[in-house]
């Protein structure tokens, strides 16, 4: 069987509400696609927020489309430049997370939860899964093959129709197996 998956590096960005959005940038502002995603109806857009912690600040590229509530994803290093400790989470698992300092071209917002470094994980629809012989929640190891190579485990397994399958790791786990661009990468339960 091919357990093969594609593998992405995911750099710190923002997810912002609607109401954070227009605080943000202004009354009745809509995200400007810049690029798209492998994540279908998911973009990185023009606009750039300035997310500042107790030690530093830095530019997060916003992702859209809106959601309903507001997420910061940083990497480990991320956070301890900006002198903050975040947990590893699952995107949208916010509850007693982080808060911080967001700041835009027309306002700025604090947020009181919210900022996380995202849990490695691999995006797979119902048919993908079938196909790996996965389950939605589990979790997997997947080989890279490189010049420091690695085994990632802990890696979850999030199935929805809505996905198309790729894994997603952050900078700093990148950075540890020397990888840059995408990659294929070995699922290994």
């Amino acid at each position: 069987m091919e357990n093969k998956i594609l593998v992405e590096i995911s750099a710190r960005h923002v997810h912002l509400s609607e109401r954070d959005l227009e605080t943000l940038f202004g009354a009745g502002h809509k995200l400007t696609p810049k690029k798209y995603l492998s994540q279908p109806g998911q973009f990185a857009s023009e606009e750039k927020v300035t997310v500042v912690g107790q030690k530093g600040e830095l530019k997060f590229s916003v992702l859209g489309p809106v959601r309903s509530k507001t997420q910061v994803e940083v990497s480990l290093t991320e956070a301890r430049n900006l002198g903050i400790t975040v947990p590893v989470r699952e995107s949208g698992d916010l509850a007693g997370s982080t808060g911080i300092k967001l700041v835009g071209p027309a306002g700025s917002i604090e947020i009181s939860e919210g900022v996380i470094a995202a849990k490695r994980h691999i995006h797979l629809t119902p048919a993908d899964a079938e196909k790996f012989g996965l389950k939605d929640k589990e979790e997997v190891c997947v080989k890279v093959d490189s010049e420091r190579g690695v085994v990632f485990c802990n890696t979850v397994v999030r199935v929805s129709p809505s996905y198309a399958a790729a894994m997603h790791i952050d900078t700093d786990e990148a950075n540890s197996a020397g990888l840059t661009g995408s990659i294929n990468g070995e699922i290994v339960k």
